[in-house]
């Protein structure tokens, strides 16, 4: 009995040290202020990928702090405006600069979220175009989304992590 109570004891004490480790983490590693430069360099690529198939590609939005990221969350609620988002600050990979929402621009330089737009001709909706490049680039795409928000303009690169261990410090490799 002793015995596990002395791994009881170490095992708690391990627990604690851990959160301690965790909350020093997050407090001590700055946010970035930034698209992360895989990101950015894969949004360049996009671009011109779409662009020799046709379509030409609009980045609606890349890199949104915290507080942006809340002033768009307000939106619908406190504020006037339809709701776009269902995160606050912290929560979301574009505050990380690890996520773009992009749109289609038309020749008259009108911006669209059509999802059935073919302008290119060849029977494919442009906007699953975009996506399927993207695809092949490393994005996600808000389309793939489980439940019922479907976040079609958005596509992201996790580098395998999750918000919570974001909001903890940890950060994709830069190159």
């Amino acid at each position: 009995m002793k015995i596990f109570k002395s791994i009881l004891f170490l095992a708690v004490l391990a627990s604690i040290f851990y959160l301690i480790t965790l909350e020093w983490k997050k407090r001590n590693t700055p946010l970035p202020t930034e698209l992360h430069p895989i990101v950015a360099e894969n949004r360049d690529i996009l671009i011109q990928k779409a662009s020799e198939k046709g379509i030409n590609v609009v980045i609606t939005d890349d890199f949104r702090s915290a507080a942006e990221q809340d002033r768009l969350y307000e939106q619908g609620r406190s504020r006037e405006g339809t709701i776009v988002t269902h995160v606050e600050g912290g929560e979301s990979y574009h505050n990380y600069g690890l996520a773009i929402d992009f749109a289609l621009k038309l020749d008259d330089d009108s911006v669209v979220w059509d999802l059935e737009r073919d302008d290119n001709g060849n029977g494919q909706s442009d906007w699953m175009e975009v996506i399927e490049i993207a695809k092949k680039l490393g994005f996600k795409s808000g389309a793939d989304f489980q439940g019922s928000f479907k976040d079609y303009p958005h596509l992201e690169m996790n580098f395998g992590l999750r918000i919570r261990e974001l909001q903890y410090g940890e950060r994709p490799p830069l190159q």
